[in-house]
C-alpha cells in the first residue's frame, strides 16, 4: 500500500509540472499573438461598433472630439516612484458611437490627492491613434468601493459598467493612446509580460518534488528488499 501512494504522488507532481508547462507554452503563444497585432497595419475605426476580438491589441486610429465632462482618474498609478493617474476620458467619434482613451499618466499633487494637476485637452476634433486593450488599467483592489459609480478618482474602471453608469454608447474596449496631442501627459505604457517565468518556476518545482519522491521510493523499496533477503538468510544459519 505505501507503494502504491508513493506511485501515485509521484505521477501526481510529475503530471502537475507537465500541466505548468502547458501553460508556459500557452503564454508564449498568447504573447506571440499579441505582439504580432501590435505590429500589423494600423486600424482606422469607422462609425462602426467593433468587437473586442477584432481590435485587441491592435494599433488603431480614430478622430473625434474629447468629452471633458467624461473623464476618470485612475489613482495608485506610480511611475518613476513617483504618485499619479491615469486620465481616461470619453470620445464621441460619432452621433452613436464613442471609445474610452487612456490618454496618458499625470502627477498627483502631494499636498492634497483629491486636487488634479492642470493638463491640456484639445477643444476639437483630435485624431488619436494607440493600443486597444480590453480595459484602461486594472490595479489590486479589495472590494469595490474604490471604484464605486459617481467617483471622478477611482481604482479601476470596468468599460461595460462605466457604459450602464453614463448611458454612453461605448466601444468594448479602450485605447491606450500613443501619439502626441500637445497636453503633456506621459504615456510610456509597460510592456504586457507573459507570465510564462512564473509557470517555469512552478514546473521546477513540481518536477523536483517528483524527483525527491521517486528517489525516496527507490530507497525505501531497496531497503525493504535488503530487510526481505536478510531475514532468510538467518533463518538458514539459524
Amino acid at each position: 500500500m505505501p507503494a502504491l501512494l508513493m506511485l501515485f504522488a509521484v505521477m501526481l507532481t510529475a503530471a502537475l509540472g507537465v500541466w505548468q508547462y502547458q501553460r508556459a507554452q500557452m503564454r508564449l503563444t498568447r504573447q506571440a499573438q499579441i505582439e504580432q497585432a501590435e505590429h500589423a497595419p494600423v486600424l482606422a475605426l469607422g462609425a462602426q461598433t467593433y468587437a473586442l476580438g477584432d481590435v485587441a491589441n491592435r494599433r488603431v486610429r480614430v478622430t473625434g472630439r474629447f468629452l471633458q465632462n467624461r473623464v476618470v482618474y485612475l489613482d495608485n498609478r506610480p511611475r518613476n516612484e513617483l504618485p499619479g493617474f491615469y486620465v481616461v476620458m470619453a470620445l464621441q467619434t460619432a452621433p452613436d458611437h464613442v471609445v474610452l482613451v487612456n490618454r496618458g499618466w499625470l502627477p498627483r499633487d502631494l499636498r492634497d490627492r483629491t486636487s488634479i494637476m492642470p493638463y491640456a485637452t484639445p477643444a476639437g476634433d483630435v485624431t488619436i491613434e494607440g493600443l486597444a486593450q480590453p480595459d484602461p488599467s486594472r490595479a489590486f483592489e479589495l472590494g469595490k468601493g474604490g471604484s464605486a459609480p459617481g467617483l471622478a478618482i477611482r481604482q479601476n474602471l470596468d468599460v461595460a459598467d462605466y457604459a450602464r453608469e453614463t448611458a454612453l454608447p461605448l466601444q468594448p474596449f479602450v485605447i491606450m493612446q500613443t501619439n502626441d496631442t500637445g497636453d503633456h501627459l506621459l504615456r510610456d505604457w509597460p510592456a504586457p509580460a507573459s507570465g510564462a517565468d512564473r509557470n517555469y518556476g512552478y514546473m521546477a518545482q513540481w518536477a523536483g518534488m517528483s524527483l525527491m519522491l521517486a528517489l525516496l521510493g527507490l530507497r525505501l523499496a531497496y531497503r525493504r528488499g535488503r530487510r526481505l533477503t536478510t531475514v532468510p538468510d538467518n533463518f538458514k544459519r539459524a
